[in-house]
């Protein structure tokens, strides 16, 4: 372990010998064991932009954590120095303006109860307790991304500590070309220290929650959705979810411990135009669990919380698919079938809509010709090998892949995908001009974890 002198914040800094040390090193992903040589709990731009400074004399790595939910686990590294923002925890909510400010330590969860006190929502995420910061930087994806776009697609500005440990805004007036980077490789030109977000009024009430049918009609599930689909409005976002039924309720105990494939729609807009919306859905075949009806938006935000908990041991990986292919069906469904664990699952989520209508030379973010995403989901405990649920998951990527496009979700790239041509083919026509970007922002590659754009 390297011996490091004093670093002085406003906020705390932590040595591996400090108490707290091991709660403030833990991330969501039990995986992931590391041991920074220092943490620095930062609690404003200024005590950011002196760790990046500490970091960059002394020669550390710089790893930056936010809601520490990123299964790769770049939020921490041996020996290194990890910015720690989760005590920035500042929402200010302009409902006049329709605007947020929003601290970089914010979760999903406390940024929606915040934005609902007002009937407003920033499009984000699917997970409550999933950091803003990491989600909107690669691109953010989420339940009202077909009605309102992707979380870049609302950012409106962001304040952040460059490589140099200067503070700059960044926005369509300022910085314009960072902030065209900023809106899906973020993480590789600063520290973002806040977010400003469009707000959009939906709520409290959205039309959503769970259709579940047997494992056994999974095929003709899939195909039938996928042609109800094929015309859906841009207020309805829909996922499937292909998972091991927990054995509890409020799931019917002849379907407990069995694999089934669910239907998660999510209206953002009138009840009863979403009542409409999801009934071709519902009369695909009898459902063994229909939890689908209006909902607070809270709720439905934090619906997927218990498939996702904190110290579990995770794997992820994920394709990017044009359509939803007969080939594509039947492999998911069969290497599904082989799943080692009963929490490993995986979540296909319809893309289109408002997303689609964004050029893809307008942001960082280029898979805006998606038509679903396949996120792959390999979970194990302790007790657990977790070699088998690894090699599972990759070989449900290997099924898909020939329905494919080259690049997937960069927030959703598998840890080895660094130096694999994955990070190249996600960015795809913009790889070039985020070269150049990082040339300029970042030359000595500070910030390189995260999906890492090399500017050599």
């Amino acid at each position: 372990m390297l011996v490091i002198d004093s670093l002085t914040l406003a906020g705390t800094v932590l040595t591996p010998t400090s108490p707290g040390y091991d709660h403030a090193r833990t991330i969501w992903n039990g995986a992931i064991d590391r041991r920074p040589a220092l943490i620095a709990q930062c609690l404003t731009a200024d005590d950011v932009a002196d760790a990046v400074r500490h970091a960059r004399a002394r020669d550390l790595v710089i790893s930056v954590r936010g809601g520490g939910h990123a299964a790769s686990g770049h939020a921490v590294a041996d020996d290194g120095l990890m910015i720690d923002l989760s005590r920035m925890k500042r929402v200010d909510v302009d409902p006049g303006a329709n605007v947020a400010r929003v601290e970089p330590g914010v979760l999903l969860g406390e940024l929606d109860r915040a934005t609902q006190e007002f009937g407003l929502a920033v499009p984000a995420g699917t997970v409550s307790h999933t950091g803003v910061a990491g989600l909107t930087l690669g691109g953010g994806i989420g339940w009202l991304q077909r009605k309102f776009g992707l979380t870049i697609d609302n950012l409106l500005e962001v304040e952040l500590v460059t490589a140099d440990g200067e503070i700059v805004r960044a926005s369509a007036d300022e910085n314009d070309e960072l902030f065209w980077g900023m809106r899906g490789a973020g993480a590789n030109f600063g520290v973002v220290t806040e977010f400003v977000f469009r707000l959009h009024e939906v709520g409290p009430m959205v039309t959503g929650g769970m259709l579940v049918f047997p494992f056994e009609r999974g095929a003709e599930i899939l195909r039938g959705a996928r042609a109800v689909l094929a015309d859906a409005p841009d207020e309805l976002t829909t996922g499937f979810a292909l998972v091991t039924v927990p054995p509890h309720e409020p799931f019917p105990a002849e379907i407990q411990g069995r694999k089934a494939v669910g239907i998660v729609p999510v209206y953002a807009g009138d009840l009863d135009a979403g009542a409409r919306a999801v009934e071709p859905l519902r009369r695909l075949a009898a459902p063994v669990l229909d939890l689908v009806g209006p909902m607070p938006y809270v709720a439905l935000q934090s619906m997927l919380d218990d498939t996702a908990p904190h110290g579990l041991h995770n794997y992820n990986v994920a394709e990017t698919l044009p359509g939803l292919a007969d080939g594509a069906i039947d492999g998911l469904l069969e290497t599904f079938a082989a799943a080692p664990s009963p929490r490993s699952h995986v979540i296909l989520t319809q893309m289109g809509g408002a997303v689609g209508r964004v050029a893809t030379s307008a942001t960082a973010f280029a898979q805006r010709e998606a038509g679903w995403l396949a996120w792959i989901i390999g979970i194990w405990d302790e007790t657990e090998p977790g070699a088998p649920n690894v090699e599972w998951a990759r070989a449900v990527r290997r099924a898909l892949a020939p329905f494919a496009t080259r690049g997937t979700y960069v927030n959703a790239l598998e840890p080895e995908a660094a130096g694999s041509g994955r990070v190249q083919a996600s960015y795809g026509p913009n790889w070039d001009r985020l070269v150049e970007l990082k040339r300029a922002w970042d030359p000595d590659n500070v910030f390189r974890l995260n999906q890492n754009i090399s500017p050599r």
